[in-house]
């Protein structure tokens, strides 16, 4: 026999708390609440689509005129209530000034009966015994306002001095009954003289108090007589005992009508606000959406495919304003990216036509010479014939083999490969070289080493220029790919080898100068002249304490130089002036584009102008360093001197050396 556990008291195993817990699922919805719920979300969705449709317009127009109701409402009533309250305490306070006079005067007044016109009512209902002729306790009312056609009003109030329901000196609001007395002539004196009929008996006329008016009595005496009353109940006490209780009141009748009129005049005047304000704010919301319009107006064109459309201005200070200019920002992104995207595709288009072309020349020309050389070799003579036919092959395999190399090069440097900018180059040296190499090309041509230097602006018609002078290059040391740039040189070398009478003179000038454009921002600018324009305004002289140190580089010929027309597309692939004599020295027109390729590589900027008095100017700039701003001196202890110069390619330095090999 097992005893059970005195702390689970012996409670069975399957009901102790660490039984199985229940796994019984929850209670399935009934099928009729889920077919409710389910009607309800579709008239909550169906609502919500309907409410989706009205535009925003209408929106803003409803809720204005919403919230004018709501306001004008609010207003009302608080406004009703106030006064309301206000008039009834004023009353409560009128009765309770003449309460104490009317208690003074209670046996004078308890005498007379008196139904005359006069505002206040008075009742006494005496409780120390007092009896009236048929034994009840004796009521007097000696005040009861009378209107027109005798219709009087009669408070309901407790009978017989019966004070269970009231405080006795706290004033409250009762209804009241309308009566009407009228005055009949006497039949005769034994009618007069019969208290049973309770008339009062006067010489020819008999008084009597109808409950209910006649149908020919004034309505509007009727109505104001069912007015409610404000009562105030008071004690009569003679000599320490009470006597009788006294009822005061006033009528509310005038104070009902006042309210009710102010509540009329608060509804017109509520009203002619509303119209008034869903007047203005329906102006005001179609004056502020026009804008709105107009930008719907005008992204419609823009979807049919007019991309220079632009939104009006506005304030930028405003919603409107500043949605325009973000959009128009937008706008001219997209535009200057569709062109963008336009010219590279036809520059595509022109760059597979141009391959195909330059490809096809050496190959037709070898397929030329070889059919040429089947064709002759059985004839006399044929072993002299087919050394220049393998002459003609092999000059056209190194035309293309250098076409080859070209296009590989330019294919690696668009997707930012076959490049290293981490390398330190002495430009000075690289362009030594060039003019060097210019020399041996052509021993019959001058070439000037000349010193570059900014004039600066002498006025409006005058604009800063760069000046060559004679003299000794300085030492210039930048980050960047030798080998790469030494290919920049000698292209724009071989460009005036090739392009150039053998005996027209040439210059080279390099020079350091300071611009406080960023290296990034010049890498984008297109090769024109406007860009070197913007370059030599960005050029703020030796005093600037902040941005970058640029190598300024430049070739000038004075051979025939180039259409203003046709200088930005020399550094387009392909590119000739003369394809005939580009082939005759050896040309393919990717040179200017590999150059180019390069430079922009390094972050800097080439392009190519007129020379004065004709020939073409070459000019390269490329980003030395950023120049920061000296520290300032600290009053007290040692510091190390901040480092006046860095190399703005050292946090590139840092990230690709990081990264591994390919």
């Amino acid at each position: 026999m097992s005893i059970p556990d005195k702390q689970s008291g012996g409670v069975p195993p399957s009901s102790m708390p660490n039984a199985a817990p229940n796994t019984n699922p929850m209670p399935a919805m009934p099928p009729f609440a889920a077919h409710f719920q389910e009607r309800n979300e579709r008239k909550k969705n169906m609502l919500m689509r309907h409410i989706d449709r009205i535009s925003l317009s209408s929106k803003l127009v409803a809720c204005t005129i919403a919230v004018l109701l709501i306001g004008v409402s609010v207003i009302s009533f608080s406004i009703r209530a106030l006064v309301n309250n206000y008039m009834l305490q004023k009353t409560d306070t009128q009765l309770s000034s003449q309460s104490q006079l009317v208690v003074n005067n209670i046996d004078l007044l308890s005498k007379n009966d008196s139904s005359g016109p006069n505002s206040y009512f008075l009742q006494i209902q005496y409780t120390d015994g007092t009896k009236d002729k048929e034994g009840n306790p004796l009521v007097v009312t000696p005040l009861m306002p009378q209107m027109q056609d005798g219709i009087v009003s009669v408070p309901i109030l407790p009978t017989y001095g019966d004070t269970s329901g009231i405080t006795l000196g706290q004033a409250f609001t009762t209804q009241a009954v309308a009566k009407q007395i009228i005055t009949v002539q006497s039949d005769s004196a034994d009618s007069q003289n019969d208290p049973a009929n309770g008339n009062s008996n006067s010489s020819d006329t008999i008084t009597k108090v109808l409950a209910n008016p006649t149908v020919n009595a004034n309505h509007a005496a009727i109505v104001t007589a069912r007015a409610p009353w404000r009562i105030l109940p008071v004690t009569f006490q003679q000599n320490g005992k009470d006597r009788a209780v006294v009822y005061i009141g006033l009528s509310l009748a005038d104070q009902i009508d006042t309210v009710n009129t102010l509540t009329r005049y608060c509804i017109v005047v509520g009203i002619a606000v509303v119209l008034l304000g869903g007047s203005l704010s329906t102006l005001i919301i179609q004056h502020t959406m026009t804008p709105l319009k107009r930008i719907e107006k005008t992204a419609a064109k823009i979807a049919a495919g007019d991309l220079s459309q632009r939104i009006p201005s506005a304030p930028e200070n405003t919603e409107v304003g500043s949605l325009a200019a973000s959009l128009n920002s937008m706008l001219a992104r997209i535009e200057s990216s569709f062109h963008e995207q336009e010219e590279t595709t036809d520059k595509m288009k022109r760059f597979v036509s141009d391959a195909s072309h330059e490809l096809r020349t050496p190959l037709a020309a070898i397929h030329g010479y070889a059919e040429l050389y089947k064709m002759q070799r059985d004839m006399p003579g044929a072993l002299e014939r087919a050394d220049e036919s393998i002459e003609h092959i092999e000059r056209s395999s190194q035309r293309m083999t250098v076409l080859v190399e070209d296009l590989l090069s330019l294919a690696r440097l668009d997707e930012g490969r076959g490049i290293d900018v981490t390398g330190t180059v002495k430009l000075s040296s690289l362009v030594t070289d060039a003019v060097d190499d210019l020399h041996a090309l052509d021993p019959d041509r001058a070439v000037r080493r000349m010193q570059i230097s900014l004039e600066p602006a002498r006025d409006l018609n005058h604009p800063a220029e760069f000046n060559l002078a004679e003299g000794d290059w300085p030492e210039v040391v930048l980050p960047g790919d030798a080998s790469r740039l030494r290919q920049v040189v000698t292209n724009i070398v071989g460009n005036i080898h090739r392009y150039t009478p053998a005996d027209s003179p040439a210059e080279a000038a390099l020079g350091v100068m300071p611009a406080a454009i960023d290296p990034r921002q010049l890498a984008r600018m297109p090769a024109s002249d406007a860009s070197m324009r913007r370059f030599i305004d960005a050029e703020v002289g030796a005093s600037m304490q902040t941005g970058y140190r640029y190598a300024v580089l430049r070739f000038v010929d004075h051979g025939p130089g180039v259409p203003p027309e046709s200088r930005s597309k020399i550094f387009e692939r392909f590119y000739t002036a003369d394809p005939s004599r580009a082939r005759e020295k050896g040309g393919t027109g990717l040179g200017m584009a590999i150059a180019q390729s390069v430079v922009k590589a390094h972050h800097g900027f080439i392009c190519a102008t007129g020379t004065d008095g004709g020939g073409l100017t070459f000019t390269v700039v490329l980003p030395i360093e950023q120049i920061v701003a000296p520290e300032p001196k600290r009053p007290t202890g040692k510091t190390k001197d901040a480092k006046q110069k860095t190399s703005w390619f050292s946090s590139e330095r840092k990230t690709q050396a990081t990264q591994p090999k390919a």
